[in-house]
């Protein structure tokens, strides 16, 4: 993790971020993740959720590319 306050993802919500900065759409994401879309945007609210408690906000998804980014979940080369 780098120098900002952790959210604290659980493993399924890191994978479902990676995913989804790595994805065109949250349907992919679905099928990828074998996911109904309702959990996927369940899963994206959570997750935006505790970016912002840690005083993170992502209310982008450029925001989340950005977070995913910072706390190493993925590297700039697998955009």
């Amino acid at each position: 993790m780098g120098l900002w306050q952790d959210p604290h993802l659980s493993a399924r919500e890191r994978e479902v971020l990676v995913a989804w900065v790595k994805c065109d759409s949250k349907t992919q994401v679905g099928k990828q993740l074998y996911l109904s879309i309702g959990t996927v945007n369940t899963h994206i609210t959570r997750i935006r959720g505790k970016y912002a408690a840690a005083g993170r906000a992502a209310n982008t998804k450029a925001a989340l590319v950005a977070r995913a980014l910072q706390d190493g979940l993925i590297v700039l080369d697998e955009l």
